[in-house]
């Protein structure tokens, strides 16, 4: 088993940031129209993920690290949230989320574990 030194050591981590970088890629040929509004909101929420991840694990509370992994949680939802508005608004289509969505959903079970795990060091 691998020694986890920092939060770039963790899978949940890195996994988030591959989502990070898959939506700046589906949002690139978003309207430019969107700059400022959907695209900017979807780039900054999968950027929320990764930080929240690597913040709370910097935190020396387990507890404060579960409430950083709930709130990159939450930014997940938010995130898939916005993928669907865009499909929506014709901004992408459905073919081209199916891949992000994936990757969200195995981000988010595996973000689901890893609360589950942290609660179980605190009870």
């Amino acid at each position: 088993m691998t020694t986890v030194r920092s939060y770039r050591d963790l899978v949940v981590w890195k996994e988030a940031i591959g989502l990070a970088k898959s939506v700046y890629k589906l949002s690139a040929d978003f309207p430019r129209r969107e700059v400022y509004g959907l695209t900017s909101q979807i780039r900054r929420a999968a950027v929320s993920i990764p930080s929240n991840i690597a913040e709370g694990h910097a935190r020396n509370s387990t507890r404060e690290y579960i409430r950083f992994v709930s709130i990159a949680l939450g930014s997940l939802a938010e995130l898939e949230t916005q993928i669907c508005l865009a499909v929506e608004l014709e901004f992408c289509t459905q073919p081209q989320v199916d891949e992000v969505l994936k990757i969200a959903e195995i981000l988010g079970r595996r973000l689901h574990a890893l609360q589950s795990s942290l609660n179980a060091k605190v009870e």
